[in-house]
């Protein structure tokens, strides 16, 4: 008889000296599709693990600087995850020479927070000594002296997304150029130039959602050409984007509206790229008002 061994939930606990990239690993972490929890005090850990199984990978940012750290309490949670069967325990440390943590805090001129009313050297050695026994217990350990942030990106991904899975979330935004520009888009275009179901007294009413209105701007002969080279460009570059390191792309469509031919183009590339595999989310800007109206 085969016994079912239930999958691990895994947890990566990131910790390091202040300046050596936590922060960066944490975001990274993030965008592997990592929960993340940052500088959650040690005192709320058992109610973490005690309640419900993980529903998703979970990353948490260790500081020095929480109210209540210390080594041996970091040390004795440790101890608890890792007799734990149900989870996959890493403890990343980010690393860094103390020359090269002196020159990063004077970059910034940031007073370490471990000797605000001392010498940053000082701080700087405090805390590399206060933290060696968790940097001894370390699964993996980055030393980011030497790295810049793609290159530590690249270094996390290749421990924690080791088959080079980087997934690369979409959204694809509709929106009526009569409200302004639409923030954050990477890639947008202007679909004014298609005829409008506005002028339809049976589709005015109606959306790009619904098929009647679809079925009449894919009418328009320039829509399928255009559609095509939106939906080739996007592939295209959608490799591109994940080498630099890209964790979101934005696609925006507009129209006069914002109800009919930039939502039908919304929704037409959203279907499509789902049907690659890709995540994507959707968003009407003009209808959520209407909707919220």
């Amino acid at each position: 008889m085969s016994v079912t061994v239930p999958p691990k939930s895994r947890l990566v606990l990131v910790t390091g000296p202040a300046g050596a990239g936590r922060t960066t690993a944490i975001k990274v972490l993030e965008d592997l599709n990592f929960e993340v929890i940052d500088n959650l005090p040690l005192g709320f850990w058992p109610r973490l693990f005690d309640g419900q199984p993980l529903e998703q990978s979970l990353a948490l940012g260790i500081d020095s600087r929480n109210r209540d750290f210390s080594v041996a309490g970091l040390l004795e949670q440790l101890d608890g995850l890792t007799e734990r069967e149900e989870l996959d325990l890493n403890l990343l440390y980010l690393d860094c020479r103390a020359e090269v943590l002196l020159q990063r805090f004077s970059e910034t001129r940031r007073r370490h927070p471990l000797a605000p009313g001392e010498s940053t050297e000082t701080g700087v050695q405090r805390e590399l000594d206060l933290l060696q026994p968790i940097r001894d217990r370390a699964d993996v350990l980055i030393d980011t002296s030497d790295l810049n942030v793609h290159q530590l990106r690249a270094e996390i991904e290749r421990w924690f997304a080791p088959d080079g899975e980087r997934p690369l979330a979409m959204s694809i935004v509709s929106f009526s150029f009569k409200r302004g520009l639409p923030g954050g888009t990477d890639m947008l275009f202007d679909c004014r130039f298609l005829t409008n179901p506005y002028w339809q007294p049976s589709l005015r009413a109606k959306d790009g959602r619904s098929d009647d209105v679809q079925a009449y701007v894919r009418s328009d002969p320039r829509y399928e050409p255009f559609f095509e080279r939106v939906l080739d460009l996007t592939r295209l570059l959608l490799p591109a984007y994940v080498k630099e390191g890209k964790s979101h792309l934005s696609i925006a469509f507009g129209c006069t509206g914002g109800r009919h031919r930039s939502v039908t183009l919304a929704e037409t590339l959203s279907k499509a790229l789902a049907e690659d595999g890709l995540q994507v989310s959707i968003r009407h800007r003009e209808l959520e008002q209407t909707q919220n109206g």
